[in-house]
């Protein structure tokens, strides 16, 4: 009569789909599927017990080798401009969480804003055979984003368009966010403002943002401006004199800063000027200090878990089958009105 409990593992020897099938008392089969595309066809429980089997045998499958085969990889890779921004983390662990639910693993590669490293990363990526890939930088290597999507790579951008290339994109509704920050400074009372953004740089949602400033503020008659910032570790060069001048306007004035990284600078420099209660300051993307700095920072926050999550169902859709055309999904922002709109003495 033939054994049927589970047998010891020889510790030197890597684990296979066997093992955990024998371990969990189940067919290679569906072992295979909780590993596939047909992991809802098993039940809760059997799901369960393959969880703990591979738990208990230290079970890891072999991604490279189930795309020789023709399979999937189940690892989708992510591309990222700079993961020191805050925008940047809260996206990737948006994203990883997706993944994670799907069945699927996050791979993410910063570029740090560097054309040479981007295109080492696009490289081991591909070398990897990501089953997709999520976009959020300048777009300075179409060429090799290009070549991958001519090998039908599902893609999906992020927060940045590229021209170039035809495919889904997620990310905010800049005219729209930038339109309510206008008019919510005009209501409570400014009659000067100035964009305060990073160098546009052909990076889409800067453009965006910058043009949708310009149009509103002319098609209200508002007398409004434009200071590009470079941010660095070690502060931003002329913002605090941009700042002293904009603090010497006999209107009230307040400046609207492009994103999360610019209100950092700004608060900062309005902190050594002693000025919180000389200008309005409003920041596009809510950040946990936000609360906290000066008066409390009004700010329009991006659902950057919506877009995050919105950005792999894309992604997976695309995986999956779909071949519907190219789609551009813009989400809203939500205003949290603090102390440094408030109304101007």
């Amino acid at each position: 009569m033939s054994d049927s409990r589970p047998q010891a593992q020889d510790s030197t020897r890597r684990p296979t789909i066997r093992d955990v099938a024998r371990d969990a008392g189940i067919s290679k089969t569906s072992v295979s599927r909780f590993f596939g595309d047909e992991r809802h066809r098993l039940s809760e429980a059997m799901q369960a017990r393959i969880e703990q089997s591979v738990e208990r045998l230290g079970f890891r499958p072999d991604r490279i080798a189930a795309s020789l085969r023709g399979g999937r990889t189940r690892l989708i890779g992510a591309l990222v401009a700079d993961i020191r921004n805050p925008y940047s983390v809260a996206l990737i662990h948006a994203a990883e969480r997706a993944c994670g639910e799907a069945g699927y693993s996050l791979m993410v590669c910063n570029t740090d804003n560097d054309e040479t490293l981007e295109r080492r990363h696009l490289e081991v990526l591909d070398g990897y055979s990501v089953d997709g890939l999520i976009v959020n930088t300048v777009g300075r290597n179409t060429e090799a984003l290009e070549a991958m999507r001519e090998r039908r790579l599902p893609m999906v951008l992020v927060d940045r368009q590229i021209d170039a290339l035809d495919c889904d994109m997620v990310g905010l509704d800049d005219v729209a966010a930038v339109d309510e920050a206008i008019a919510h400074l005009v209501a409570r009372g400014y009659e000067r403002l100035e964009l305060i953004i990073e160098p546009v740089a052909g990076i889409s949602s800067r453009i965006a943002r910058a043009e949708a400033f310009e149009a509103e503020c002319r098609r209200r008659g508002l007398a409004a401006d434009r200071h590009e910032a470079v941010i660095e570790q070690a502060g931003a060069p002329g913002l605090d004199e941009r700042l002293a001048e904009l603090m010497a306007e006999p209107r009230p004035t307040a400046v609207l800063c492009a994103n999360g990284v610019v209100t950092l600078a700004v608060c900062h420099a309005l902190q050594r000027l002693n000025g919180f209660h000389r200008l309005g300051v409003l920041g596009i993307d809510e950040l946990a200090w936000c609360a906290l700095a000066g008066p409390g920072i009004s700010t329009l926050a991006q659902p950057v878990d919506a877009i995050g999550r919105r950005a792999i169902g894309t992604l997976l859709a695309r995986i999956n089958g779909d071949t519907a055309p190219a789609a551009v999904h813009r989400l809203p922002a939500t205003l949290q009105a603090r102390g440094s709109t408030a109304p101007p003495a």
